[in-house]
């Protein structure tokens, strides 16, 4: 008895702890109970007078101020107020979380030991109170409204009749129980995917039952499956959706033609990445008499296959993207679509969706065209080949064909490229490049990030690192696609100079946090940058030239990161509110069906409404949009911890090697480091630095060496050396090479 009176009896006066809170809780657990004082003391192990008489007193001080009721005479029940809250819960990677709720503006801290068995992302009802020292916030799970997730990933440690799941995913801060009839065939050590089935009120840990075997953690196609099933992305097409595909009628006949607007004649040709397979947009180039050009935005007809409600449109919906991790591509759409079928390939006939503009020298428009076509592609560019044109060739009266070299040729050979098809690339780049001046003039953000890449052998193993920059051919494609998009949304939601009520699919991007640009600003500081927040004009000037200024510097890739994370995260809806980071008032998106679920809808919508079609209710679809979104922000973390487990991978092989890196983020367990000559972050743990104790200086964003006084911060050039690799966590861990002094 004498432990549990510590746990409940302050040192001094023999008062109750943590009294109204425990009393709340014990409420708490069935709302519509009523307890009475001596119900109460048994639940607190409470057995003497002084203490019972301190409950009674306590319920009477909530009664008083109802918080609480009395049901009966001496039976109490909670007094359901604003102090319970509904909300989402985020759980930090030390256990302890934080309560998101529409009713506070602040995140709500969460210590583990009140998280009342509530995971990451889980709907929760948590009752919030102030602290008794100091005025922020704390808050209890009460109830678990929605589970977000009850499949993990993780490596089995079995013992000899149980074993526990011990999660991949650092926000999942309890392994999970299974039983020996649970295992399912699973070996201690084997990397499993788990399903949470029960948590029973006493225990400590959920149970579960061991679903997928993937093989033994570190190996490679092991950690990619793990990877996807973490995030709920599925790594192949059930035999159904596969027959399906298989099954679809794909001959383009007369009738089918004479729908459409037929374009084959028309100049037409691609520019992808040299390893792309799935090629869903395509430019067509005329010069008109006028002077004027027409152009055509050419973009894969999948909704033509892809009918509403059917196998593989359920199949579409459900994975709402492609995921792209660093060694393969989970595609939205079996393979005979999304590589076959729908790809605008070289030499084929194709069912396109048309956005088609004369556009005038000055790059304004002066027509534009909505509708389905038929195209023919009489080139397929890479990038390289594209860029090459446009830096060894001119526009001129009289353009000549170009000779392709070899090495740069996607077909390792060299070949001749019309001067046709020459004129229009470098053309199309002239108007690309007035289009992005006037763009950037009207407000819109300038992220032309550099891009971490892996040479893989056969194996799939990282034999060298390279760096992907957007360059003119880049960005000739990314202006007409941004063109189309906009103009297709200005076309539904904007009518003889007003906003129309027409339901569509809008990709929208609000205005930097507040709060976040003077985060930033006081981080960017401490590199002699600064921010103009003043006006959104200003903002979007300064972030503008700040991105200009750190171009090429130690610092650019972490400024770059810190920006981008200012930044609001672009979403769909059927609400629009314009797209600021591009400067659009109008914005959705009509280029990528192949891989985007969310164009599917587009191009249904677009075409309902070309029919004459009446405005459909926006419900179904704005559900729709958040589950869109949601799908693409898993897409993205997956692709994020893709890249992580093979930098990691990289590194295995570069232990011995000395790098130098910069401090891109302090904190008070220790420093993280990105090598600057491979963008490989790590961490250097503060236990790890020999030469002196430090400490964590939040306001300087540094750690400083009690007696040396020597400082590490923010943006500190340094040299490291791998200390250790975790391929199963993601994780590497430096050691920082001291300088002598």
């Amino acid at each position: 008895m004498a432990k549990k009176k510590n746990k409940i009896y302050k040192k001094k006066g023999n008062i109750v702890k943590d009294l109204t809170k425990n009393i709340f809780k014990i409420l708490n657990e069935d709302k519509d109970r009523s307890y009475n004082y001596k119900q109460i003391s048994s639940r607190l192990n409470i057995s003497d007078t002084d203490g019972k008489t301190q409950i009674l007193k306590k319920l009477s001080e909530l009664t008083a101020i109802k918080k609480i009721k009395e049901v009966d005479r001496g039976k109490f029940q909670i007094n359901i107020d604003k102090k319970y809250s509904t909300g989402i819960l985020d759980i930090t990677s030390n256990g302890n979380g934080y309560f998101i709720s529409e009713d506070y503006e602040e995140d709500i801290f969460i210590p583990n030991a009140n998280l009342g068995k509530g995971l990451h992302n889980d709907t929760v009802k948590a009752y919030v109170y102030k602290k008794r020292s100091g005025k922020k916030h704390e808050a209890d799970v009460v109830e678990i409204i929605k589970r977000a997730k009850i499949d993990f990933v993780g490596v089995l440690q079995k013992n000899k009749n149980f074993g526990f799941v011990v999660p991949d995913n650092n926000k999942m801060y309890v392994d999970i129980f299974i039983s020996e009839n649970k295992m399912n065939g699973a070996e201690d050590g084997d990397k499993v995917q788990a399903t949470i089935s029960d948590w029973p009120t006493k225990s400590k840990n959920p149970f579960g039952e061991i679903t997928t075997i993937l093989g033994k953690p570190g190996e490679h196609n092991t950690e990619m499956h793990s990877i996807l099933l973490e995030y709920d992305l599925p790594y192949e097409f059930e035999p159904e959706v596969e027959a399906a595909a298989e099954n679809l009628s794909i001959e383009i006949n007369k009738e089918e033609i004479s729908k459409r607007r037929d374009m084959r004649k028309d100049l037409t040709f691609t520019i992808d990445p040299k390893d792309a397979k799935d090629f869903d947009d395509a430019l067509s180039f005329i010069e008109l008499e006028n002077g004027n050009y027409e152009i055509g935005i050419h973009i894969a007809d999948v909704s033509h296959y892809l009918e509403a409600k059917t196998v593989l449109d359920n199949e579409a919906y459900k994975r709402a993207t492609s995921v792209y991790l660093v060694d393969r591509v989970v595609p939205m759409l079996p393979e005979m679509l999304s590589n076959g079928v729908c790809s605008l390939r070289p030499n084929e006939e194709k069912l396109t969706f048309s956005a088609v503009f004369e556009i005038n020298k000055k790059a304004q428009i002066i027509n534009e065209w909505f509708g389905r076509t038929v195209t023919y592609s009489d080139q397929r560019f890479a990038y390289e080949e594209a860029q090459e044109i446009i830096e060894k060739c001119k526009i001129s009266d009289n353009i000549k064909a170009f000779s392709m070299p070899k090495n740069i040729s996607i077909t390792n050979k060299e070949y001749i490229v019309t001067p046709e098809i020459v004129g229009a690339t470098l053309k199309l780049d002239e108007l690309a490049k007035i289009l992005r001046k006037k763009r950037m003039k009207d407000g819109a953000i300038s992220f032309d990030r550099v891009e971490v890449k892996f040479n893989l052998d056969k194996e799939a193993n990282p034999v060298g690192v390279f760096f992907k920059e957007s360059k003119d051919a880049n960005k000739l494609i990314e202006e007409f696609m941004l063109l189309a998009n906009r103009k297709v949304a200005e076309f539904i939601g904007f009518s003889k100079g007003k906003e129309t009520n027409k339901t569509f699919i809008y990709r929208i991007h609000d205005e930097p946090n507040v709060e976040k640009l003077a985060s930033l600003q006081n981080m960017i500081s401490k590199f002699g940058y600064k921010i103009n927040t003043e006006t959104k004009e200003t903002t979007s000037e300064s972030l503008n030239q700040l991105l200009s200024d750190v171009s090429g510097k130690p610092e650019a890739n972490m400024i770059e990161t810190l920006t981008i994370r200012t930044m609001s995260k672009a979403v769909y809806t059927t609400q629009n509110i314009g797209h600021y980071g591009l400067s659009f008032n109008y914005y959705s998106h009509f280029t990528s069906p192949i891989r985007r679920y969310p164009d599917v809808m587009t191009h249904r919508l677009l075409q309902h409404y070309l029919d004459g079609g009446d405005i459909p209710k926006a419900a179904g679809y704005e559900e729709k949009c958040k589950h869109s979104s949601n799908r693409e922000e898993l897409a993205s973390k997956a692709e994020r911890s893709s890249i992580k487990y093979m930098q990691v991978k990289y590194m295995q092989d570069h232990k011995d090697e000395i790098f130098e890196g910069v401090i891109t983020g302090v904190t008070e367990w220790g420093i993280y480091v990105e090598i600057s000559s491979n963008k490989c972050e790590g961490m250097v743990r503060i236990r790890d630095i020999k030469s002196d104790y430090f400490v964590f200086d939040e306001k300087q964003y540094a750690i400083v060496g009690q007696s040396s006084k020597q400082i590490y911060q923010l943006g500190d050039n340094v040299k490291i050396k791998v200390k250790k690799t975790d391929l199963e966590r993601k994780h590497l861990d430096f050691n920082l090479i001291e300088e002598v002094i």
